[in-house]
């Protein structure tokens, strides 16, 4: 395992930024991965630095193919992760929302564009994403429809399912999309926990990572188990919103199955208590996603649910 500085920025307030990133392996540029871009990413600091252990392993038995380079980077902005705001400390801007970068412009661009320098050229790119709404989801690997992709690499990952995603006009700013123009072959990874970390679902994507890892000739180590990979267009996804604004009384898990006419939730009037609105499934299917807060406002989006076919 070689540590190194990927990118380093000066600050006239604080120490130096600088990106830390972990090389093991050598010769051909295999995989890379990269953990959290912002401050609130929690989980996806962890499982990249529990990868770090389990690729310094796998180094050290020699199970990492010969002439095979992999790149692990946990955090790209702790800045705001040490005082717990998402976005950038001081204009509030998205650094997955700035690539492949400008070296003259704002200071997120010119994050974004030295860590795109240092993880162009690599086979394959591995993004481990938080979701913008708030609320529980299944883990799951998502692929941006860009032209240049391969939906059968997904199936590698043995996650239940993987989504597609046909790119918005916002969308050709974040990493995975660039890296898929500079021919890359990327993929975002999304376990169930943002701002904490949630075991169980960060072992689900450790070793999905592995048998990726291992799937692709990159190293020998065999990962038993996952699931068969049910691909799946991001807009099918079925969104249920709330019409009423309130306390927010679920029912429904992310992963429980349904049928038609099943409660999912209800909600409740705040003052009185009454039940001011009931969402029931308009269709069978599976919970993909479902907000978690105990407040809710009208309009929002409480579950995300798959249909079944």
């Amino acid at each position: 395992m070689r540590k190194e500085t990927i990118y380093s920025i000066t600050s006239p307030y604080r120490e130096p930024m600088d990106i830390v990133g972990y090389r093991f392996g050598g010769g051909e540029r295999a995989l890379c991965i990269v953990g959290s871009m912002r401050g609130n990413e929690v989980q996806q600091m962890y499982v990249c630095s529990q990868l770090v252990q389990k690729f310094k392993r796998l180094e050290k038995e020699g199970k990492i193919a010969p002439n095979h380079e992999i790149l692990i980077i946990p955090c790209v902005n702790y800045y705001s992760m040490n005082i717990g705001k998402r976005f950038w400390t001081m204009d509030n801007t998205d650094i997955n929302r700035m690539f492949p970068g400008y070296d003259m412009g704002e200071t997120t661009q010119r994050i974004a564009d030295g860590l795109f320098e240092e993880i162009q050229g690599y086979k394959f790119g591995i993004q481990f994403a938080s979701f913008y709404q708030q609320g529980d989801f299944l883990s799951h690997v998502k692929l941006m429809e860009t032209g240049f992709t391969d939906h059968s690499y997904m199936l590698d990952f043995g996650l239940p399912y993987a989504f597609i995603r046909t790119p918005r006009p916002y969308d050709t700013t974040t990493l995975n999309y660039n890296w898929q123009i500079w021919e890359t072959k990327a993929f975002s990874l999304y376990t169930n926990a943002t701002d904490q970390v949630d075991l169980p679902s960060a072992k689900i994507a450790i070793e999905a990572v592995l048998r990726f890892a291992n799937k692709n000739g990159i190293t020998t180590q065999k990962i038993p188990g996952g699931s068969l990979t049910e691909i799946i267009s991001e807009s099918e996804l079925l969104q249920l919103h709330s019409t009423k604004a309130g306390i927010y009384r679920p029912y429904a898990a992310t992963g429980d199955s349904f049928e038609k006419g099943d409660l999912l939730c209800e909600i409740l009037d705040p003052l009185e208590g009454n039940v001011v609105e009931r969402i029931t499934a308009p269709t069978d299917g599976i919970v993909f996603f479902r907000y978690n807060r105990p407040l809710v406002f009208a309009e929002a989006v409480l579950y995300k649910v798959i249909r079944n076919a």
